[in-house]
């Protein structure tokens, strides 16, 4: 990409940039600037009121000033004139340390120092549903096992092929989509790549696809849980470590064909698990997620034990090949930036003090799960979450307690604004005890 916002915005017939950032809640914040302008913004970074978003900060506060990264730039695919931008936040002439993507490159520059590269791929899941939300758009797609239903997919091919033909021009190396495993669900894989290269790929592919999704008269939904009945999305984390062109998880003499170093790795995510909790599952709906009862297709397919395996779906942690593991912990509400960062600081945690992550589990979790003996729970709720965030020296020490405070500050709020709220469950249950 150009390192000339202006000289870009001249070659590729770009009139308006969007400079963007990521709250601590995951909200895409963006102010939309001609091209005439971007040369000043390039140096010095539009400004912002860090109050006004989810981000703990007050009135009295500096300006919060976003400085695009050039090397970031998306022109919309279905709107070229628009440039996105990816943005660093800054506040009176320093990087601003509760900002996620400012965390998640602090905490990748920790590993690089150590001399480890974190590379990461998503499959992020979401709803296709009315603009309402209120139910799914297709009452076609009312199969009992819908997953891979190749007809529900196809009726909504132009929404799917939009979307996967945008991210075929912007070169991410989009390579399968298919109907998941609630109705009106589905799933869109793209190549994996450094971390901070597909977090952003993660923000702009929401954006992406709520806005195809809104020219097609419908809503794309992320919520971890939308439906009670149907399975909840996530957004399962492929990942590895690597020096230069070495995967350094790969080892065709290890067990499973992974390293120790990994081994380690998985051990700090299972140290960590509950406290990660929070960056992974961050909003009061994700627990309605990883301690679902049985859905319409027989599975959840989320986990609610801390536990690992290998080419098992049943397990918080999978080894599906050689080189990699498969966090199946986060939903479709996690911070892009903050659960990998979460995720790195727990899994370098496990490599410093050779974490041990016991014995492997190859058991079915859904069935069996209530036979093991030790395995930690995951958390209940979003409160169990914090509680255990709040406890953590891992993840304090390593996003820092900027990052750590003030989310759990927002959180907590959020959590009582929730229990503040009277739901009908509570009048039908207990309005004549």
């Amino acid at each position: 990409m150009a390192n000339d916002l202006a000289h870009a915005a001249k070659e590729l017939g770009i009139k308006y940039f969007l400079i963007s950032y990521v709250d601590l809640f995951g909200a895409l914040r963006a102010k939309l600037v001609p091209a005439q302008a971007i040369g000043g913004m390039q140096k010095a970074g539009a400004g912002f009121a860090g109050f006004a978003t989810w981000l703990d900060m007050s009135p009295a506060d500096a300006d919060l000033f976003a400085v695009p990264d050039a090397g970031s730039l998306i022109q919309l695919p279905w709107k070229p004139e628009v440039g996105w931008l990816a943005s660093d936040l800054v506040m009176n002439d320093e990087l601003v340390a509760q900002a996620p993507r400012n965390v998640l490159k602090s905490t990748m520059l920790g590993a690089e120092s150590i001399g480890y590269q974190m590379k990461t791929g998503v499959e992020c899941e979401f709803f296709l549903t009315t603009p309402d939300g209120a139910k799914i758009s297709d009452a076609s797609d009312n199969a009992t096992k819908p997953c891979y239903d190749q007809s529900a997919l196809m009726r909504r091919y132009e929404v799917i092929k939009e979307i996967c033909d945008c991210m075929l021009t912007l070169g991410w190396g989009p390579y399968q989509n298919d109907h998941e495993d609630a109705n009106g669900q589905f799933e869109m894989n793209w190549d994996f790549d450094d971390a901070l290269v597909t977090a952003d790929r993660h923000v702009f592919f929401k954006y992406m696809a709520r806005s195809i999704a809104e020219k097609h008269g419908l809503r794309a939904t992320f919520m971890p849980k939308p439906f009670i009945d149907l399975t909840g999305s996530g957004c399962h984390m492929h990942t590895s470590l690597w020096q230069g062109d070495t995967n350094l998880f790969e080892d065709e003499d290890g067990e499973l064909g992974v390293s120790d170093l990994c081994y380690n790795f998985i051990g700090g995510l299972i140290h960590s698990a509950d406290a990660m909790c929070a960056f992974t599952n961050p909003t009061v709906n994700s627990y309605k997620r990883i301690n679902a009862p049985r859905t319409v297709s027989g599975a959840t397919w989320a986990p609610n034990t801390v536990t690992y395996t290998g080419n098992n779906r049943t397990h918080m942690i999978r080894i599906p090949d050689a080189g990699r593991l498969e966090l199946r912990l986060p939903d479709g509400a996690a911070n892009p930036y903050l659960a990998p960062a979460a995720m790195l600081a727990a899994g370098l945690d496990g490599i410093q003090n050779q974490r041990d992550p016991g014995k492997r589990l190859d058991i079915n979790m859904y069935t069996d799960g209530h036979k093991v003996r030790g395995a930690k729970k995951l958390p209940l709720n979003l409160l169990d979450a914090l509680r255990a965030l709040e406890k953590s020296n891992v993840l304090r020490n390593a996003l820092g307690a900027p990052v750590v405070d003030g989310f759990l500050k927002l959180k907590h709020e959020e959590w009582n604004a929730y229990s503040r709220h009277l739901t009908q469950w509570e009048r039908d249950n207990t309005l004549d005890i």
